[in-house]
């Protein structure tokens, strides 16, 4: 029994450390591409401003996180960091489409329309990112979300063969709960595990070049 217990002891050890290691990596990973304050004056030409969904409410509105993340994705544009804005998230039910809650947004912020894509499918960090290279032809995005979650996105983009800048927006509407920072911790290791097998997403189609005209993916 005692070198049974020694066995999974190492072994839960192992795990332990594994999980600490692909933290690290991810979060070293996400620091070294991410600046609080970016525009066209850096001269790194990012062909888009990929917005990250989060919930909405019931009414229609954005939730905090993800009203946080269009403020800023509207103050990068005015800024003139990159031309076109990709807002990507959930419209997996009829009922529920958080990228038509996101262009409603900047559109009445005075985004023009021809500026702004939508990706119907990102249902996923990763599957955003991977749908930004794939379907948009996105190469060097501007990634903006909240910085616990930025580290992450930053890691998944630089994984796929992309050039990112991660731009992180405020965190003041909520607070940075126990459960959150556990789900964050997990869903980095999961990420690893991701970019190294690099499955397809759910949906991919046709491409719409982020050059283009963005009303070709309303």
């Amino acid at each position: 029994m005692k070198k049974l217990f020694r066995f999974i002891f190492k072994g839960i050890l192992l795990l332990v450390i594994l999980t600490v290691v692909l933290n690290a990596a991810v979060i070293i990973t996400g620091a070294l591409n991410m600046e609080q304050n970016y525009d066209s004056s850096s001269g790194k030409n990012a062909d888009c401003i990929l917005v990250l969904g989060a919930a909405v409410r019931p009414d229609g509105t954005p939730s905090g996180a993800l009203k946080s993340r269009l403020n800023k994705a509207i103050e990068l544009y005015e800024a003139g960091a990159a031309p076109k804005l990709l807002l990507s998230g959930d419209n997996g039910q009829t009922n529920y489409n958080e990228v038509e809650v996101m262009k409603n947004y900047v559109l009445a912020a005075g985004i023009p329309s021809s500026d702004i894509f939508l990706d119907h499918a990102g249902f996923s960090t990763y599957e955003s990112i991977y749908r930004a290279k794939a379907v948009f032809q996105v190469k060097r995005p501007v990634i903006v979300t909240q910085k616990y979650h930025e580290y992450r996105a930053v890691f998944t983009a630089r994984m796929l063969g992309l050039s990112p800048v991660g731009v992180p927006c405020s965190t003041s509407f909520s607070s940075n709960s126990t459960s959150q920072d556990v789900r964050e911790y997990f869903a980095r290791c999961k990420a690893v595990f991701q970019c190294i097998a690099k499955p397809d997403p759910t949906y991919l189609g046709t491409a719409i070049p982020i050059s283009g005209d963005g009303t070709a993916s309303w």
